[in-house]
């Protein structure tokens, strides 16, 4: 059963109330989330990053822009991450997916009205693989996610990783000052080699609306994987925001208004 951390927050807007839950994933480990209302019974629910949290800036910047416009949100971490049980993992696409399964199916029961999924990166991907396995929620909002999980590892963990991991069974990655971030196993890597975000993206269904936003500098994660997704994706709208990077530093205002306005193009807004 999921748990209230504390009651209503005073607030410099009075008509947003804030709420802090736990809910259980179907693995037994409770899941950090804060919840704003702002009277509307459409609910927003944003997904945080590899190795981030709900406290990450994109989605606490969202969170406010939403908000002001009347939208409520829900934001919480991911098992293994930020206030969340459970142990960080590498891999971990499909599991973060069942987390997203357990938020939105508690929320519901609270007789909130699911009106759209954002993720942010690793987070981009968890929404999209969501929408390809439950068919239950209508707008899809895919900030920097990538196409291609079969690239991007080796800038992570160096090269020849495949054959370190297979001779040792695991790769730890560390800082700069030499410390351990975390640990790397064989089954986290298969895990994330085995997520196929091209067959997700044909799952898709035609009525789900989805929206791809884009850097056009990302230095993570290439452009063309946004590219990827527009061709396969049956309903699908992308826009390339120009100058960006991956954590749209000096573009948090484009990006919050680009998410706001789809919304509420797609009748999610202060009306609802």
């Amino acid at each position: 059963m999921a748990q209230p951390l504390s009651s209503e927050k005073p607030s410099d807007l009075p008509v947003i109330s804030e709420q802090r839950i736990l809910i259980p994933n179907k693995y037994g480990e409770k899941l950090a989330g804060v919840l704003h209302q702002t009277g509307s019974k459409k609910l927003v629910i944003l997904c945080h990053g590899f190795r981030a949290s709900k406290e990450d800036n994109i989605i606490v910047n969202l969170t406010a822009s939403l908000t002001s416009q009347g939208i409520s949100t829900f934001s919480f971490d991911f098992a293994g991450n930020g206030e969340s049980e459970g142990e960080f993992q590498y891999g971990n696409y499909c599991r973060e997916a069942d987390d997203l399964r357990a938020v939105i199916s508690y929320l519901s029961e609270q007789k909130h009205e699911i009106a759209a999924i954002i993720g942010h990166s690793k987070g981009g991907n968890v929404v999209l693989l969501y929408a390809s396995m439950y068919h239950d929620v209508p707008i899809v909002i895919n900030c920097s996610g990538r196409f291609a999980l079969d690239r991007g590892i080796e800038g992570r963990l160096g090269k020849e990783f495949m054959q370190r991991i297979k001779r040792d069974g695991f790769i730890d990655v560390k800082d700069k000052t030499g410390k351990i971030e975390y640990r790397v196993t064989e089954d986290s890597l298969m895990d994330r080699l085995s997520t196929d975000m091209h067959a997700a993206s044909l799952s898709i269904d035609k009525e789900c609306r989805v929206f791809t936003i884009h850097g056009s500098e990302d230095e993570i994660i290439p452009v063309e994987d946004a590219l990827e997704f527009a061709k396969l994706i049956p309903n699908h709208k992308l826009h390339i925001v120009e100058g960006a990077n991956h954590c749209y530093s000096a573009h948090q205002q484009e990006l919050a208004s680009l998410v706001v306005d789809f919304l509420k193009s797609n009748q999610v807004g202060d009306a609802s």
